[in-house]
């Protein structure tokens, strides 16, 4: 069961993915991610179907237009074949607990699309990140109704505004290292990771800051970086939390065991 569900979910992985790159070129420009359909760059021509089946289509194409050769960024095969990966991951670890699966998938998806636009633009857009909130208190409480876990959803919530409350002091205090969209996203991420628990939180709040100072401690190494760069943060708070979601609480478990022991 375990590994249909997982091919199942990197399958849709590649569909979600194809789409996200459509969220992750217009959500930014304020266009419609539905009409109109998606069309050359170069020469304005729609794209049949046929060049649109992900990955393959590119392959295929060798990364370029059917009909004006324009060439066709390595992103899009990239951004699907991620997005697949990430399904597939999240489908393992949720094996046992498929009830919360939905919901982790929309924290795959819309992480993916969001930390892509910030390092695009090095913004985080409210329409992606506020609608969350909702999607994720809805889909979470598919768990808490089949499973009734209504405690780990109460610490969802309390997650969140634990999250965002701490981001928002980090605001106030050094605005110009910290966005009010790092606030926003905090809030999103904190609602996952309280679900998970407590040690999960404080891990994926954690690895994100980890993440990135020492990204950006080898940019400034490698001359790629000085110390005004402005460096998108919403990547690594992403990343941290998706790593938090498989080793939060193995992490969390032996850091309290050694202060135990």
């Amino acid at each position: 069961m375990a590994p249909l569900l997982v091919a199942g979910c990197a399958l849709l992985g590649l569909v979600v993915g194809s789409f996200l790159t459509v969220v992750i070129y217009r959500v930014p420009r304020g266009e419609s991610v539905v009409r109109p359909r998606s069309r050359c760059p170069g020469c304005g021509t729609e794209i049949a179907a046929r060049d649109n089946i992900p990955v393959l289509s590119w392959l295929v194409l060798r990364g370029r237009c059917r009909h004006c050769g324009e060439t066709i960024s390595v992103r899009y095969p990239v951004v699907e074949l991620l997005t697949a990966a990430v399904f597939g991951l999240f489908a393992w670890q949720f094996r046992d607990a498929v009830a919360a699966l939905p919901g982790f998938l929309w924290l795959a998806g819309v992480g993916i699309a969001l930390a892509a636009i910030d390092i695009d633009t090095k913004r985080l857009p409210n329409a992606l990140t506020l609608p969350s909130y909702v999607v994720g208190g809805v889909l979470l409480l598919l768990p808490a109704l089949v499973d009734g876990d209504w405690p780990a959803y109460l610490r969802a919530w309390l997650g969140a505004a634990a999250l965002f409350a701490f981001y928002f002091l980090l605001a106030l205090v050094y605005p110009a290292g910290m966005g009010f969209g790092d606030v926003k996203l905090a809030g999103v991420l904190g609602l996952y990771l309280g679900w998970l628990g407590w040690g999960v939180l404080v891990v994926g709040g954690f690895l994100g800051f980890l993440l990135g100072g020492v990204l950006g401690g080898l940019l400034m190494v490698v001359g790629r970086a000085g110390r005004k760069t402005k460096i998108p943060f919403g990547p690594f708070m992403i990343l941290g939390a998706f790593l938090a979601v498989f080793v939060g609480q193995p992490v969390a478990d032996w850091y309290l065991g050694t202060l135990g022991g």
